[in-house]
This record gives structure tokens, C-alpha cells and sequence, in this order.
């Protein structure tokens, strides 16, 4: 079983009356989470009730609230229990489906998951406003692989495990870029069953959600954009040239990019400028949920060799640490970008500071910054600046600025 660490913030929601509504991309380990706690709880002696709409025998007490109701209190009765409800994006109306199920003051507690679509994404989340709290669930985080793949030896003191094992630790890296962090791809042992359960994966999401959620069977166009972005991690996005590239309209392009982030596949940065007229202002950049996924789309699952994939699949790492760390803040991350081709790879906003962040693939010697550094240090001044890298922890002064060259393992200074 692998540990997840938004478990213990789910448990510790089950008190409270909101429903706790637990969201992310398919087979990212909602259902195991789930009966992780359905198991905590009946440990407790708590009368628990799971119903999943795949299943087809579930599936008819969801034709009305009423047809429910009479399930759960044939199950449990009328006393405090915990419903759990999986995949409920399967459930026409679902939001308001279970708006009136709140509103009725039941002595139910409601735990309810499904995939990333729009329906779960959009409706109900607007539906439930001031009635539930979300858990996003992404694939496994670095820190929860290393954990797993170390058997949970090291769970409280990892940071002296990276600093002891260094070499450990980069080939973790190495695997984690490589295989990215879906669950059943990790369990799997061997490079054939990690490649025939990403492609099962990837083929599920694009026969069941995208094909629905687009009312097309033909999905070719969709796959073939997914490819590129796949080949342009981390590079501006030009809508213009995607749709000439594809053949199809600019409005099917800008489409197919709001389900792919609707359902979990990429997440958009956007860039941070004062000056119109010298910086990106619009074109944002995007980065894939997980690495493995990215890299089967792109023909290189479990087979990277190309340096420069390495160095933007590394950045792509990043982002996703620093997503992970600051969503559902006033946080703000974005990349900066100049007409004349200066560029910082992440701007994190908290309030009126800045902190940038350059991300290098390369074990870093000496204190030396690039040129696109530079200049965004002399044009804003920020007191504290971030390097990301291979190699060990130190320090120098630009300007007025602390220019810190941390570990890829050690990140949480940025936050901290």
C-alpha cells in the first residue's frame, strides 16, 4: 500500500459537516484512499456505506435522492454514518444531486470522489459552494515515491536521507522522471507492465472521458495536439501555430487545450510582467500532471536519453512541486519572458515579493547565474532568488539580492 499524504487531512475533515468532495485525474488512487478510510472508520466501530457508480448494481439507487436515502438507511439506518459515493461524476446533475442531499440535514457524512471532468471540475463544484471542501489528488508527489520505493524506513527524516544518499537519491530521481507517479506504474516491477499500464491509462482516459466529454469518437486531432505539447514542455504556447499545424480552427484548439487541463493532463503558468511592451504578456506554458504519461505521449517511456527532454522534463518536476506546494493559496507562480528572449523559469509571488526561480539539470560548482538572471535581478530588485539544481546547498550575493542554489530535494525554502 502506498501512503498518501493527503490522508491525514481528508481524516481529519471527516468531523465536519461539509461534504469532503476528493477530485483528480483517473487511476490517480481516489478509490484507494477511499477505502482506506472506510477501513480506519470501521476499525473505530463507525457504520460506513460505499457505492460506486461503475458499478451497475450501484448505479440504480443514484435515479433519485429519495432511491438513495432508502438504500443507505436499509444499510445503516438513521444514525451518524459515513457514505462514501466514488466516481459521482457518472451521476447526471450530480451538483445538485447533492446540494439537496446536504440541505437536508441528514446525519450522513458524505465522502465522495471521481475523476477530473468537467462535470466534477465545474458544476459541482459551483453547485456545492459553502457545502463542500476539495482534496485534489494528483499522482504520486517525489516524496511520497521515495518513501514508498524506501519502504517508509526514512518517513521522518527524509531530508537526511537525500543528504546521506545522494547517489540513491539521483537515480530516484532518474526512475521518478522517467516513470512518472501513477500508482499501478510504480507497483509495477518491470519496464513492459509500467509501459502496458500507462498505455491502458492513456487509452482509458481518451475512450471514456474524452470521447464523451468532446461527443466524438474520433479523437485523432485531440491525441495529435496532446503529442505536441508533449514535444513543447515548458515553451510558450502558439495557439496560431497549433492550429495550422493540426489543420483544425482556433476555437477547437483553445477547446481541446480547456479539457486537457479540465481533465488533469497538463496545468497552464502564465507569465508575470510589468512592461507591455518589452515582456510576454499572454502566452502561457504548460506542464503535464505526471512525467510518465508525458513521456508516453512523446515516445519516451522508460527510455530517456535526450539531454535537453532531461533538462525541461526536470523543470516540468518543479513546477509540479511548487504547484503542489502553493495551490489553494494567494500564491502566485508564473514564468518570465522578454521579446529579446531573456527568460526566468518561475516567478512566485506571495503579497508585493518576488521570488525567482532558475531550474538547471547540472550538479553547480561555482555561484554563477545566467545573463536572463541577471536582468530580472537589476529590473525588480527582489530580495531572495532560487537555483535550483543537482548539486549541494550554498549561497551568494547579487546586487542585493540572496541568491541561494539548492538541492532539487530541498525546495522548501522557497516556502519556508
Amino acid at each position: 500500500m502506498i501512503k498518501r499524504s493527503i490522508f491525514n487531512d481528508i481524516l481529519a475533515h471527516l468531523d465536519k459537516k461539509e461534504m469532503s468532495l476528493i477530485i483528480g485525474p483517473r487511476q490517480s488512487g481516489k478509490t484507494t484512499i477511499m477505502f482506506m478510510l472506510k477501513d480506519f472508520l470501521e476499525k473505530e466501530g463507525k457504520k460506513c456505506v460505499y457505492l460506486n457508480l461503475d458499478v451497475e448494481t450501484d448505479r440504480v439507487h443514484f435515479e433519485s435522492q429519495e432511491a438513495l436515502l432508502s438504500k443507505i438507511s436499509l444499510e445503516v439506518g438513521k444514525e451518524k454514518s459515513f457514505i462514501f459515493i466514488d466516481e459521482i461524476q457518472r451521476k447526471e446533475n450530480a451538483g445538485l444531486f447533492l446540494k439537496g442531499l446536504y440541505d437536508m440535514n441528514l446525519p450522513y457524512k458524505f465522502i465522495i470522489s471521481g475523476s477530473g471532468s468537467v462535470e466534477l471540475k465545474e458544476k459541482i463544484h459551483e453547485s456545492l459552494a459553502g457545502r463542500k471542501r476539495l482534496f485534489e489528488l494528483s499522482t504520486l508527489s517525489f516524496e511520497e515515491f521515495v518513501n514508498y520505493k524506501t519502504d517508509y524506513k526514512y518517513e521522518d527524516k527524509l531530508q537526511d536521507f537525500y543528504k546521506i544518499e545522494p547517489t540513491k537519491t539521483t537515480l530516484y530521481l532518474y526512475e521518478y522522471l522517467n516513470f512518472g507517479g501513477y500508482p499501478r506504474v510504480v507497483l509495477e516491477e518491470t519496464v513492459l507492465e509500467k509501459t502496458k499500464i500507462i498505455s491502458e491509462l492513456y487509452q482509458s482516459y481518451i475512450e471514456k472521458d474524452i470521447a464523451y466529454l468532446l461527443n466524438v469518437q474520433k479523437t485523432d486531432d485531440f491525441t495529435k495536439l496532446v503529442r505536441i505539447i508533449s514535444s513543447q514542455v515548458g515553451e510558450l504556447i502558439n495557439i496560431a501555430e497549433l492550429s495550422s499545424t493540426l489543420g483544425i480552427s482556433l476555437a477547437t484548439v483553445k477547446n481541446y487545450l480547456w479539457y486537457l487541463e479540465k481533465t488533469y493532463i497538463v496545468h497552464k503558468i502564465t507569465p508575470y510582467f510589468k512592461n507591455v511592451r518589452k515582456e510576454i504578456t499572454k502566452s502561457p506554458v504548460l506542464y503535464f500532471y505526471d512525467l510518465g504519461l508525458r513521456n508516453y505521449v512523446n515516445g519516451s517511456f522508460g527510455n530517456l536519453s535526450n539531454p535537453a527532454d532531461i533538462g525541461f522534463l526536470f523543470q516540468n518536476f518543479v513546477a509540479n512541486e511548487l504547484k503542489l506546494k502553493f495551490e489553494q493559496t494567494a500564491t502566485g507562480l508564473h514564468f518570465w519572458r522578454t521579446t529579446d528572449k531573456a527568460e526566468v523559469d518561475f516567478v512566485v509571488v506571495i503579497g508585493d515579493k518576488l521570488f525567482p526561480i532558475e531550474v538547471k539539470f547540472k550538479d553547480i560548482k561555482s555561484a554563477e547565474i545566467s545573463k536572463s538572471l541577471h536582468s530580472f535581478i537589476s529590473k525588480y530588485n527582489p530580495k531572495s532568488v532560487i537555483v535550483v539544481h543537482l548539486g549541494a546547498e550554498f549561497s551568494t550575493k547579487i546586487n542585493d539580492a540572496n541568491v541561494t542554489f539548492v538541492p532539487f530535494y530541498k525546495m522548501e525554502i522557497i516556502w519556508k
